[in-house]
């Protein structure tokens, strides 16, 4: 059940390492105490990622990182948001690794509040082992942790939400067991509202049928509601253990891995690693999305807004040379959200979609099915032989979706990107 899982087994970790692929981008909760940054290098903790990857790039990543590091048993998703705010990434990304490393273990970590509904596929994937942070059994103690929870459509704050969250949380760890998968409990500590908690914590896990719990220590993070907080002692941690161990194991070796970590546990991830972790993240066509789509007035420059596009040029390769191959319409407005999923369809050959702007909700459902949108300006023939070589685009070229921010009134006005000019 543990012997070759570094982060279960204390003898594991001398000989095992793992490895992270960070997919999951998106949460569903925010803790008081966590703070998810991205392209960071310089932190190593739960939720710090430098890149995030599709399930293509980090499939890729993984095939070299396999090569660079020979004694990997595990590959797990670990955030830096949690796997089931990102079901899609997270299912097929297991999917791929399942596929084509039979022979690795398995894992994923996740709060637990949209874990029920996956276990099934869970087990399909064969996914041996799962860790669901707990911090609460208490709802009143629950509330203090966390700022709010979105389930369905609907955001939850105090007493409500933690209720909810413990719900979903018992739950998804029955459906776990119940198909003998190992769960691991990881409980923040965290003093003056779960310090002494945490063994209630240890024993609802056990009788949940729980194998295993992981207290750690509250850790100082800026921007948090909890960065000035004081943080347990060692001594403190060793008491406490002392009595959650009469309920259930403790691991006593965490290293609170990154969500990109790779390599032996307690060691941070090398240059190699992080070249590779860039390199992978750099979009590029693929066999299956070989064009990279345009949102254009006259076909030479990246000036129309997305929303306001009825057709978008289609590039791709001909005898070497980048050529645009078609005008293709996109869906008629007045659907909804129903219109941005009918445009991934329609370019699903496409890698991404190059605009002059963006709305939110469009962005996150067209990167949901898989294609890339960059909000660029100026010539087109400056910004896509970046892509079809694989190359990383220079950031001069890039700007925020639906705001240029150089033109008066930008900001105060909210220019939306139409490539019209700024007045």
């Amino acid at each position: 059940m543990f012997e070759n899982h570094p982060c279960f087994s204390e003898s594991a970790r001398h000989q095992t390492g793992r490895v992270h692929l960070p997919v999951a981008a998106k949460c569903n909760i925010q803790c008081n105490y966590c703070n998810r940054k991205y392209d960071c290098a310089n932190e190593s903790r739960p939720g710090v990622t430098s890149v995030v990857l599709n399930p293509t790039q980090a499939l890729a990543y993984l095939d070299t990182v396999l090569k660079q590091i020979e004694n990997i048993a595990v590959v797990g998703i670990a955030g830096p948001g949690d796997p089931f705010a990102n079901p899609a990434e997270t299912v097929r990304t297991m999917e791929l690794v399942h596929e084509k490393y039979p022979d690795k273990i398995l894992c994923l970590a996740t709060n637990g509040l949209g874990l029920a509904e996956y276990v099934d596929k869970i087990a399909a994937l064969n996914i041996s082992h799962v860790t669901v942070t707990m911090n609460a059994v208490n709802p009143e103690i629950g509330a203090q942790i966390y700022a709010w929870l979105r389930f369905g459509s609907h955001v939850y704050r105090g007493i409500e939400g933690a209720k909810i969250l413990l719900e979903r949380q018992t739950e998804g760890i029955r459906k776990l067991k119940s198909y003998g998968i190992t769960v691991k409990i990881n409980t923040v500590v965290i003093p003056g509202i779960n310090n002494d908690h945490a063994v209630d914590v240890a024993q609802y896990c056990r009788e949940l049928g729980a194998d295993v719990q992981n207290c750690i220590p509250l850790m100082h993070i800026e921007g948090t509601v909890f960065e000035k907080r004081t943080v347990p002692t060692a001594e403190e941690m060793t008491v406490l253990r002392t009595k959650t161990e009469s309920y259930l194991p403790q691991m006593l070796h965490c290293t609170r891995c990154r969500s990109d970590a790779a390599g032996m546990l307690g060691c941070d991830n090398s240059y190699e690693i992080n070249r590779l972790l860039r390199e992978a993240s750099i979009l590029k066509p693929t066999a299956e999305r070989p064009h990279v789509a345009v949102a254009s007035m006259e076909g030479l420059f990246v000036n129309r807004h997305l929303g306001e596009a009825p057709s978008l040029c289609v590039f791709g390769k001909k005898e070497n040379k980048i050529v645009l191959l078609e005008q293709r319409p996109t869906p008629v407005p007045g659907s909804g959200d129903a219109r941005w999923c009918q445009l991934a369809e329609t370019f699903q050959d496409c890698v991404a979609i190059l605009v002059s702007g963006c709305g939110q909700n469009p962005q996150r459902i067209l990167e949901e099915n898989g294609l890339r949108v960059l909000s660029l300006e100026g010539l087109i023939s400056e910004s896509i032989p970046y892509i079809f070589a694989g190359k990383e685009l220079p950031k001069v070229l890039m700007r925020t979706p639906g705001v240029c921010g150089t033109g008066r009134g930008c900001k105060s006005a909210g220019c939306s990107g139409t490539g019209n000019g700024c007045g």
